[in-house]
């Protein structure tokens, strides 16, 4: 499916959004689950996910009752495979776990969030230095306190002296 037409089915499921699906986006929204940044019906590798969660790479699908079916049973799990293989990481309500236990449904939510990758921190709005990097070293802007001459090695010495 092209991202364009992914788009368009994105939008049309939010606007046709199950009453589960409306619940729990109630409970995701606006980072309300420990500040983490969901977004519903969005495009991911093939497919579009019921709900993500990019930073963590965390996707939620609710499934209803149509999802018991052994024709949607393995859909379900080409899908997920899929989806594992770009590094995301899958949970699966059904609708009656969100619409009668939500607190059980967040909770689940909660775990995967926990045990899934970080992104990669910032240090004054760059990435750190990998291992073995000097931090700083070949990089484009001079860090806080420094102008370019000293970035570049060309301005006081360790004395306070110039070069």
């Amino acid at each position: 499916m092209r991202d364009g037409a992914k788009t368009i089915l994105a939008r049309q499921l939010r606007k046709n959004e199950t009453a589960a699906e409306k619940k729990l986006w109630q409970e995701l929204r606006n980072r309300k689950l420990d500040g983490h940044k969901f977004i519903r019906q969005a495009p991911a590798g093939h497919y579009i996910a019921d709900f993500l969660c990019r930073e963590q790479k965390v996707i939620v699908e609710v499934d209803g009752a149509t999802h018991s079916a052994d024709a949607e049973i393995a859909s379900d799990k080409r899908r997920t495979a899929h989806l594992e293989q770009l590094g995301y990481k899958i949970i699966r309500l059904q609708n009656s776990e969100v619409l009668q236990a939500m607190d059980q449904a967040t909770m689940a939510i909660r775990e995967a969030l926990a045990h899934s990758p970080s992104p990669a921190p910032l240090a004054a709005g760059r990435p750190l230095p990998r291992a073995g990097e000097v931090e700083g070293a070949g990089h484009p802007l001079p860090l806080a306190g420094e102008d370019s001459r000293e970035a570049a090695g060309e301005g006081k010495s360790i004395a306070g002296q110039g070069k």
